[in-house]
């Protein structure tokens, strides 16, 4: 009875992903992330000077005592149009943030909590390696550049993760997590990372991502690192665009909401000439990641963009 009730309750979770739109969902064990923390000791083995971007990490593989099960969903926006003038200047998933309230998005995700604690399903308050936990679920399978990749859709897809402490059906757990594709024959995400940050093995030092790079204060970055980072203000997209396996996966046969209103906040001259009333009012509740109060480090990014130009 109670395998019964098991398989019934994991169907019904996924089939209310597949109403709200979602790429794939599964449903794993708790207990199947443990190598993730030997995933970064080996990081931090191999770029000793990033250790202490790396050391927060480690919460991620710490899961509540009373965690039994992980229930992971993939969202894709590749079907949303790219502005013209933002292009190479901020990053696509920043861009198509399925975290911003007024997107379908957000609207699904939150839905598909609420309907998971109707259904009985305790949430527990625990941040995960979603990557990971997607790859583990067979949502889709770990790329050199260290990005999930959905078999249809390539990287471009957005990842969503609950640990609960319910004990649910579970898919078979994937041993073999990474494309076969990334083989030796093919560095093309290595060989196009302005700043070296990924190297082989699957691996990346994160203190030279331009990504970590963008939210230093100018003086902490040296003249060689700033000229590397080219023109983007926000992010990075240079490993996944030059990937083979995500040619032509943009479809961009739909509008994003509400982007072309930020479009002309973003423009590197605009920002550069900012006030801070406009940054705390429109970009900053958009664009979080520097904080309401570094509106500066956006005009350095802005200054560098169009000095790299």
């Amino acid at each position: 009875m109670l395998i019964f009730y098991l398989i019934m309750t994991s169907s019904k979770i996924k089939n209310k992903a597949r109403q709200l739109g979602f790429l794939a969902c599964g449903i794993i064990p708790s207990n199947t992330l443990g190598e993730y923390q030997e995933y970064l000791d080996m990081r931090v083995k191999s770029f000793p000077q990033s250790k202490d971007l790396y050391e927060p990490l480690y919460a991620f593989a710490r899961l509540p005592e009373n965690a039994k099960s992980i229930i992971v969903y993939t969202q894709r926006y590749n079907r949303y149009k790219i502005p013209e003038s933002l292009k190479g200047l901020i990053a696509k998933v920043y861009l198509f943030d399925s975290r911003v309230p007024y997107t379908e998005e957000y609207r699904a995700s939150q839905e598909f909590e609420a309907w998971l604690k109707l259904l009985g399903v305790n949430i527990l308050q625990s941040i995960i390696p979603v990557r990971l936990a997607a790859a583990k679920a067979g949502l889709g399978k770990l790329g050199r550049n260290n990005f999930l990749y959905d078999p249809v859709h390539g990287s471009y897809i957005w990842i969503n993760a609950w640990v609960t402490d319910k004990e649910l059906e579970y898919d078979d757990v994937e041993k073999n997590i990474t494309m076969s594709a990334c083989n030796d024959e093919c560095q093309k995400c290595v060989s196009s990372c302005p700043t070296k940050a990924l190297s082989g093995g699957f691996s990346m030092d994160r203190g030279s991502c331009i990504t970590h790079l963008m939210c230093l204060p100018k003086d902490a970055l040296l003249e060689e690192k700033m000229s590397q980072m080219g023109l983007w203000l926000y992010g990075c997209d240079e490993c996944q665009d030059a990937c083979p396996k995500n040619k032509d996966k943009f479809t961009e046969s739909e509008e994003y909401p509400l982007l072309k209103e930020h479009e002309e906040y973003l423009k590197p001259e605009r920002l550069l000439d900012m006030d801070e009333e406009t940054y705390v009012n429109i970009v900053n509740p958009r664009f979080w990641y520097m904080g309401k109060d570094n509106l500066q480090i956006w005009k350095n990014n802005a200054h560098r963009s169009m000095k790299n130009s």
